[in-house]
């Protein structure tokens, strides 16, 4: 697979995407299943670990599907121009895309008219993707 830049990607010191918890599983399981560190794939800048080795095939097969959006930051954040870290408890799958948000406070405030955030994010992360955190 090919990308034409890297996304800054919300991670650990360690490179770890999610704070190590598996994206895959929010789809089959339905809720935050910690990744094992044996089980890693490296993709668009950040580390990302897996539960079971099923999983770890699925996201290989094709990540875009399960990959969190905005490179793992803060939906609701993305939304303001910000880039906020996340709580991997605090997450909605929306139209078969993943979304994390800070806290639960925050989750509930995005969720309540995700669709309007996910469009004004949807407007910001080009213009801020590729900057630090602090530069916002």
């Amino acid at each position: 697979m090919t990308h034409s830049k890297t996304t800054e990607v919300n991670t650990d010191v360690t490179g770890v995407v999610i704070r190590g918890y598996d994206p895959v599983a929010y789809f089959t399981e339905g809720r935050p299943v910690p990744g094992r560190s044996d089980l890693s794939v490296e993709y668009a800048g950040g580390k990302y670990l897996f539960a079971t080795p099923a999983n770890r095939v699925a996201f290989t097969a094709n990540p875009a599907a399960y990959a969190p959006q905005y490179g793992g930051y803060c939906a609701f954040g993305v939304a303001l121009g910000k880039k906020f870290d996340i709580d991997p408890a605090s997450w909605r799958i929306v139209d078969r895309k993943l979304y994390f948000n800070l806290n639960p406070a925050i989750l509930e405030k995005w969720s309540a008219d995700a669709h309007e955030y996910i469009q004004k994010a949807e407007t910001n992360w080009p213009q801020i993707r590729e900057k630090a955190a602090s530069e916002l």
